[in-house]
């Protein structure tokens, strides 16, 4: 008997898991039903995961504080969380600071793709240790 494949590790930046919980029904719902589905294990560091609640709270996108427990628990649990060493990994620099912790938890994740709409981080694809795809490729990637 041959064993299912192991979902791919993927890093997915904020911004995409924001738009995939935030938009139920938009372009990236395929991405939350892979992670709940179980076809990519997305992979979280104290600092991805903090930038993402921080995120959820700004007030355009009027959500009360039970609604961002919702969405997290939507998110999180499907997670595994991983521990950057101190030092951290070495990484290509990176115009955006904020993204830094993205290219860290890939590197120390031990991640297959870093996913990302981040033109700064798209810049970096080819010059990384994992591919860094777009959502709309890794959609195509990880479909059933």
């Amino acid at each position: 008997m041959t064993r299912a494949p192991r979902p791919p590790r993927v890093v997915i930046d904020t911004n995409l898991v924001l738009s995939a919980l935030v938009f139920a029904q938009g372009r990236l719902t395929p991405l939350r039903h892979a992670w709940q589905g179980q076809r990519c294990q997305p992979l979280l560091s104290k600092a991805t995961a903090a930038e993402l609640i921080r995120v959820l709270a700004y007030p355009k996108f009027k959500l009360t504080a039970d609604e961002q427990q919702e969405l997290l628990a939507d998110y999180l649990p499907w997670c595994t969380t991983v521990r950057i060493p101190n030092p951290p990994p070495k990484t290509p620099l990176c115009r955006d600071p904020y993204d830094l912790p993205f290219l860290q938890l890939a590197v120390a994740g031990k991640a297959e793709y870093l996913v990302s709409g981040d033109q700064d981080l798209l810049s970096l694809a080819g010059r990384f240790v994992c591919p860094i795809i777009s959502a709309d490729q890794f959609i195509e990637v990880i479909k059933p």
